[in-house]
C-alpha cells in the first residue's frame, strides 16, 4: 500500500490545531479558573473587596474559555 502524496491534508491547510496545543489551552484556563478560586478565598479573608472581584472576574475568564474550547471540539 502507497501513500498517495497529493491526498494529504495537513492539520495547518485544516486550520485545527494539534492536540498538544488543544490540551494546553484546557490547562490554562483551569488555571486561571483555580487561580481566581484561590484570589477570591483571600480577599474574602483579607476582607479585600478589589482583590475578590479580581479573582471572581478570572474564574469567569477560565470558565468562559473552556466552554468556547468545549463548543469548538463539538464543531470538530
Amino acid at each position: 500500500m502507497e501513500i498517495e502524496r497529493d491526498k494529504i491534508v495537513t492539520q495547518e491547510e485544516t486550520g485545527e490545531l494539534p492536540e498538544v496545543d488543544q490540551v494546553e489551552e484546557r490547562v490554562e484556563a483551569e488555571m486561571k479558573r483555580i487561580e481566581g478560586r484561590a484570589k477570591e478565598g483571600v480577599a474574602q479573608g483579607l476582607q479585600d473587596k478589589e482583590l475578590e472581584r479580581e479573582g471572581q472576574q478570572l474564574q469567569e475568564e477560565g470558565e468562559q474559555e473552556l466552554e468556547e474550547q468545549k463548543a469548538e471540539g463539538r464543531k470538530q
